[in-house]
């Protein structure tokens, strides 16, 4: 059975700061995505997550350096472009609306995993890739989970993630 899970981070200053570096690519990321998908969209191309990710990796992102600081974890591109690809594919069926540009401060967020290895979780303490050992509020299961996103409401930083039982 899957279980998921969300709580309450503890966070020192410092690792509010890296979280909202993180969360800030993410968001120019997706919204570089959608910007380039509405110029694609406007000539009437069906936007494709694998080709924008491509490029995005192999001509855009070497001309920005601060996206690949130290201590900020690569996969959150990769997710940001999923979700980019997730919002088009449910306008498309008609499930949804035309993705909206995403505001900062409103929302923020970004998913992280370790390369496909397990995450392993359990206690109030939990390692996160690159980013390295946050503390909860409350214990968490002792269990594996592929992937964390980490989301900010109301100035509080908030762990979600998905495990087997």
């Amino acid at each position: 059975m899957l279980l998921s899970i969300k709580t309450k981070l503890k966070l020192s200053k410092q690792q509010q700061i890296i979280m909202s570096k993180h969360a800030g690519i993410a968001r120019f990321i997706y919204n570089w995505g959608l910007a380039t998908s509405n110029e694609l969209y406007k000539d009437e191309l069906k936007p494709d997550k694998y080709l924008l990710k491509k490029f995005f990796n192999n001509h855009v992102k070497p001309e920005f350096t601060w996206i690949k600081e130290k201590g900020i974890c690569q996969k959150i591109t990769q997710y940001a472009f999923d979700n980019l690809g997730d919002a088009f594919s449910r306008f498309f069926k008609g499930l949804g609306k035309y993705p909206n540009f995403k505001k900062k401060g409103k929302h923020d967020s970004f998913t992280i995993d370790a390369s496909g290895k397990p995450i392993p979780v359990g206690g109030k303490t939990i390692k996160l890739p690159t980013i390295g050992w946050v503390k909860t509020y409350e214990g968490l299961p002792h269990a594996a989970c592929k992937s964390i996103t980490i989301s900010r409401t109301a100035n509080s930083w908030f762990i979600a993630f998905a495990y087997e039982q």
